[in-house]
């Protein structure tokens, strides 16, 4: 009788792990769900740094070379 006690036992803890273990599945698969969405947004946020970037150094580049204030002119 005990021995039978003993394979309950084992039994239900064998459930519990493989509930466990299935919910530990579901919790990685929307983790790594997430963790693709955050890295196509790093990559969408990054790709439009480069173009601000970009644009800035357009605009830059069109600025005269000798910007100095001249002091003989009124505001």
């Amino acid at each position: 009788m005990a021995e039978n006690h003993h394979l309950d036992q084992i039994a239900e803890r064998v459930e519990r792990l493989l509930l466990r273990h299935d919910e530990l599945q579901r919790t990685n698969a929307l983790l790594h769900q997430q963790l693709q969405a955050m890295q196509g947004e790093r990559d969408s946020l990054k790709s439009r740094l480069n173009a601000a970037r970009a644009r800035i150094d357009a605009l830059l580049d069109r600025l005269p070379v000798n910007s100095a204030p001249t002091s003989g002119r009124n505001a």
